[in-house]
């Protein structure tokens, strides 16, 4: 097919000045090295805002590759904020300012060791009730067979004697190359310490990086598990507003010491922090000198386009990225991560070691033979599509009532304030437990509704909570 004279003249401009280039023999793929490509030209400044991109078609023809990939790219980019689409006319770099160079992160004084605020889990749940409660996985679809050969393996080994408080040498660097390949975070064992969970590394940083006194803000609502930890680290709670794309950051204190924020997923709202809004909360973090803690809440599970990428990748020197097991493969494993410049890092380990701190060496091991295998990448796989068709029949079911539902194991059902008590407690007559978002929040409730989470029932069961919800909401 003919190429138009405003194509050739596109594709022109970014074959001579964005050199763009796939490698087949990398185990990255295709679409992901094109958005990448692109995403670091647009944030250093080689593409600018308001500037067209070549079509799918162009592009295509100039890389080499099927117009899949290219098209597969651009969705991811423009999911992301990168990209505006102007109809009949073309793909356009959106209004997203250049990522300054990242500056080095001082040192914030150690404090002295506190007790840790104790998790809140749910009590058990009677046969017969279906659980749409948010915060739990669904830990029966897992490959047996693989669990088992992961904790033969484990028991194989010597017990250690010297434990390294930053985790096992080689489940560090198999976790740095889970991240770099699951959420684009170009990072090496060095920067990676093995937790026992993302409590337990709000914890350490908490232990580890900040003073007595210092103001640590939350989302309002948040993860309440966040502001216990840290309250108990002697830390002062700043509650900080979020709306339906994640935490405001024009209404940001400036006098913050760290900012903890869920930017992937929010929880409970259910909102992703768009480039823009990151951009502006990584400069906010070098004018104010505030840490960001990144909680990389229910990353793994997006139902649109591939996971956005964490913000640490954008400036490690300002964010500390948390993550965990607990939810794509089990809370009983017990097993996360911390993330940070190797600086701070050091630090971290250091508190650790002094507090006698540290991971189960069986379960560390285990997870190291999961990761090895694969067989961690084909539980997520598998479990992707699981939960993508609960996802699909809470949308179906409840359609206009859900908010969030693009990533995660949870959605917002927001209702009037006058009908929640009552929805709550009829659906509980009925066989159904639910959660509101009144205890995620710190101060006054101003979201009102059900924090709803399919991640633990079964597809029946989510389809049967469900419709009891829908037929209790009626007409609001």
């Amino acid at each position: 097919m003919a190429t138009s004279e405003n194509e050739r003249g596109t594709t022109l401009r970014a074959h001579v000045d964005l050199p763009l280039a796939v490698d087949r023999h990398s185990p990255v793929a295709l679409a992901v090295q094109v958005a990448d490509q692109l995403r670091d030209a647009m944030r250093g400044g080689g593409l600018r805002a308001g500037e067209r991109l070549p079509s799918s078609r162009a592009l295509a023809a100039l890389l080499g590759v099927s117009r899949t990939v290219v098209t597969d790219a651009y969705q991811q980019l423009y999911a992301e904020g990168w990209l505006d689409g102007r109809r009949g006319s073309g793909t356009y770099v959106a209004d997203i300012p250049a990522t300054p160079v990242a500056r080095a992160v001082s040192a914030v004084p150690v404090v002295q060791a506190g007790p840790a605020d104790p998790a809140d889990p749910f009590a058990p749940v009677e046969a017969g009730l279906v659980d749409l409660r948010a915060g739990r996985p669904w830990v029966l679809g897992h490959d047996a067979a693989a669990w088992r050969r992961a904790w033969r393996r484990a028991g194989d080994a010597p017990p250690d004697d010297r434990p390294d408080p930053r985790g096992h040498p080689d489940l560090r660097a198999l976790l740095a190359d889970h991240l770099r390949t699951a959420r684009a975070v170009p990072v090496g064992p060095e920067s990676v310490l093995v937790t026992r969970g993302t409590g337990h590394g709000i914890d350490l940083f908490a232990a580890s990086l900040l003073a007595p006194g210092a103001r640590a803000g939350v989302e309002e609502p948040g993860y309440r598990v966040a502001r216990h930890v840290l309250r108990a680290r002697g830390a002062e709670i700043v509650p900080c507003p979020v709306d339906d794309q994640g935490v405001i950051v024009d209404e940001l204190p400036d006098d913050l010491d760290v900012l903890y924020t869920t930017p992937a997923h929010q929880f409970p709202l259910g909102g992703r922090l768009p480039v823009a809004r990151r951009e502006r909360l990584l400069a906010w973090s070098r004018r104010t000198g505030a840490l960001i803690v990144e909680d990389d809440y229910d990353a793994e599970f997006r139902y649109d386009v591939a996971p956005l990428p964490a913000l640490y990748g954008l400036d490690p020197s300002r964010v500390v990225l948390l993550g965990t097991l607990s939810k794509s493969l089990s809370p009983d494993v017990g097993l996360g991560w911390l993330v940070a410049a190797p600086e701070l890092l050091a630090k971290v380990a250091a508190r650790r070691k002094l507090l006698g701190d540290r991971t189960s060496g069986p379960v560390q091991r285990a997870v190291t033979t999961l990761l090895r295998r694969g067989d961690l990448d084909r539980h997520l796989r598998r479990m992707r599509l699981e939960y993508a068709r609960r996802r699909a029949a809470v949308v179906e079911i409840l359609g206009p009532l859900v908010k969030g539902d693009t990533a995660g194991l949870h959605v917002l059902v927001e209702l009037p304030e006058e009908a929640v008590g009552p929805l709550v407690e009829e659906a509980r007559a009925r066989g159904v437990l639910l959660d509101t978002t009144v205890r995620h929040h710190h101060g006054p409730v101003r979201v009102h509704g059900l924090v709803l989470g399919y991640g633990s029932a079964s597809l029946a069961d989510v389809r049967r909570g469900c419709a009891v919800i829908r037929e209790l909401a009626g007409d609001l």
